[in-house]
């Protein structure tokens, strides 16, 4: 057994460029495993003594992630009552040689959202209950209904409708920039929130097919975008090279008093009216 390490749309650090963690039920079947992938794997490998192992240490790479996302979304959540803008918060806090780089955000994808509570089930059903796993997995879980509420207020502050006279842009639909895997993607919970209070929403993303985003989450996306002023909101909820090649062009798709929210803090600050 060798637990999977491919990072979606990561043209940096490829299969070849990622140790393996190789592992087997007896010390026979680890050998031939190993000497296997040491055929390929340009960075190495790394021998554990039982699939268990292995195992854990691919769901905790997961895990630890999710909780330093988590830790930082709850940042953003206090940083909003304080009007502070999170990101120049984290910028400055990065000077330090040993600040983790972790960006706020949704946390979705079929890896960091899912492999946490693979290990949580497990811990329970062994007696003992996981905090921290499993609070960085709510706050994580409620970022969706976060960002809905902060582009909301954005909305009333302006006078803009909230109702089925105003209409919605969210760009992107996948869990991560750059990758086609629309699997457990926090984008459509956003989408759903909207829906709910119908104001009618479009999902762009030119990196999935229209049938996949209809048959997975019900939803018509568009196959490309207007050339008028048409939405109320535009939302950048997926980091895409394409998107952030727009920027002012987003303006042109705006009415006049229209808002752009950037959850992914990657688009010019001066451009946006709101960000995480």
């Amino acid at each position: 057994y060798s637990p999977e390490r491919i990072n979606p749309g990561d043209t940096e650090h490829t299969i070849r460029k990622i140790k393996k963690i190789t592992s087997g039920s007896n010390l026979k079947t680890l050998n031939k495993v190993d000497e296997l992938y040491s055929l390929i794997i340009d960075a190495g490998t790394h021998k554990v003594s039982s699939i268990r192992i292995a195992e854990a240490a691919k769901v905790i790479e997961n895990a630890q992630r999710d909780i330093n996302i988590a830790f930082i979304n709850e940042l953003t959540k206090i940083f909003s009552v304080m009007n502070l803008d999170t990101h120049e918060v984290l910028e400055a806090a990065e000077t330090k040689w040993n600040f983790l780089p972790f960006k706020p955000g949704l946390v979705g994808g079929h890896c960091i959202g899912v492999d946490p509570f693979y290990l949580s089930y497990k811990s329970k059903e062994l007696g003992y209950y996981p905090e921290i796993i499993l609070s960085g997995r709510k706050i994580n879980d409620s970022m969706s209904s976060f960002v809905f509420s902060r582009i909301v207020d954005l909305m009333n502050k302006k006078n803009l409708d909230l109702n089925s006279s105003s209409k919605v842009l969210v760009l992107g639909a996948t869990f991560k920039e750059n990758c086609s895997d629309i699997r457990n993607s926090k984008v459509f919970d956003l989408v759903n929130n909207f829906i709910s209070i119908g104001i009618s929403v479009d999902v762009y993303d030119p990196h999935v097919k229209r049938e996949e985003i209809k048959k997975e989450y019900g939803v018509d996306s568009l196959l490309e975008l207007p050339q008028k002023p048409l939405y109320d909101v535009i939302i950048l909820a997926v980091g895409h090279n394409e998107f952030l090649e727009m920027n002012s062009k987003l303006r042109d798709l705006l009415v006049k008093e229209g808002i752009i929210f950037d959850i992914k803090g990657l688009l010019p600050k001066d451009l946006v009216d709101g960000r995480l």
